[in-house]
């Protein structure tokens, strides 16, 4: 079997929390064999420790793209240039593994769709929640129409105190928001793959920047101290989103928020048959589903399964991040669908920014 030839362009947290450690895990599929940062020594530092044989060092994407015997790039850099890397690599001949979001913006989403469908290549976006074996479950079972109609759903992203401030999280010119675009994107997508329904009509939409820049706000933080001084993304986000056929999902996205319970990751879905929930996040010391349901006579909860903790990627071979990296390098090899798929990704941004939007001018939008 071929080994696949991995460019990785970012190599700062997520390359090494997720990619990098799950990649190393799959020698007999994969070697990594360039990587390109905008600080040398990161990329120094990452090709000395997941590194081929004579890997390369790049810092200007464009270089490496050039070597013709990359056949896949991971692009793990800021959301703002998702797109830039990305339709370069399409350009180039590469497949593409792209970080969550897909994008910043609907526009920048679209040039990647369209530089995706010009290639011929193989497309993904990294959303490793769905590889968790309590949200495979429930997909299983949605699939097979167990809950029903799901006709309403709740998509969860909502931390007491957990502000990131290591990176780019809080600038909101590199990453394009805050926590709704990066945990409120894993609850809608999680829902939306539930309800195998890609069809929204309009958003409605309110965002807050309340606690972000209050000093006093940041104690009990889970990662420290931020600075409020340049916390310029929102700390919390809430959306309704209005789908073709009638059903309704709520998305809520918080880093900071003061409520008692944090449930990250998770989502709330209502059917004619039955109704599930997943638990999952700092409240939670392990996730689970729980069906509720009429039977005989009585109302009923059945607690499906008990699945270790999402909040680290350490490369087992029963995390997310290497079933994820496994299932892709497969698809590339065998010319297959990868799990994740553009199209599904694209509706994910496009209801992220008119949540957004919503917010900005105070009306509904309505999506094309």
């Amino acid at each position: 079997m071929k080994k696949l030839k991995i460019g990785l362009v970012g190599c700062g947290g997520i390359a090494n929390q997720k990619h990098m450690p799950a990649l190393k895990q799959l020698p007999d599929l994969c070697e990594i064999v360039a990587f390109c940062d905008l600080i040398k020594e990161r990329a120094e530092k990452a090709a000395g420790e997941y590194g081929a044989p004579g890997a390369k060092i790049y810092t200007d994407y464009h270089e490496m793209l050039r070597d013709p015997a990359i056949d896949i790039v991971h692009v793990l850099t800021p959301n703002v240039a998702h797109c830039p890397v990305t339709v370069a690599a399409f350009e180039a001949g590469k497949n593409v593994m792209c970080e969550k979001p897909m994008a910043a913006s609907v526009s920048d989403a679209s040039k990647m769709i369209e530089a995706w469908k010009k290639s011929g290549k193989q497309f993904t976006v990294g959303y490793q929640n769905r590889f968790r074996p309590e949200v495979m479950m429930l997909h299983e079972s949605c699939e097979k129409g167990e809950l029903g109609d799901i006709y309403y759903a709740q998509a969860h992203a909502v931390r007491r105190r957990a502000v990131p401030t290591w990176g780019v999280f809080t600038n909101k010119q590199l990453q394009g928001g805050g926590p709704l675009i990066d945990i409120g994107t894993h609850a809608l997508d999680i829902t939306l793959w539930m309800m195998d329904n890609y069809h929204p009509v309009s958003v409605s939409g309110a965002v807050f920047h309340k606690l972000g820049n209050l000093k006093q706000a940041t104690e009990g933080n889970m990662f420290g101290s931020w600075n409020p001084e340049t916390f310029d993304v929102e700390d919390s986000a809430f959306g309704m989103i209005k789908m073709e056929n009638g059903s309704v999902i709520n998305l809520s996205a918080a880093w900071a928020l003061n409520v008692s319970e944090s449930r990250e990751a998770a989502t709330t879905l209502c059917g004619t048959k039955a109704g599930a929930e997943i638990h999952s996040g700092m409240s939670y010391p392990q996730n689970d589903v729980v069906i509720n349901r009429g039977h005989n006579g009585m109302l009923t909860e059945e607690r499906l399964s008990q699945a270790g903790s999402i909040a680290y990627f350490e490369g087992g071979k029963s995390e997310p991040g290497y079933l994820e990296a496994k299932q892709w390098l497969e698809a590339v090899l065998g010319g297959t669908d990868p799990l994740v798929k553009p199209q599904q990704a694209f509706i994910v941004t496009q209801i992220l920014e008119a949540i957004y939007k919503s917010a900005d001018t105070g009306k509904e939008v309505y999506l094309k």
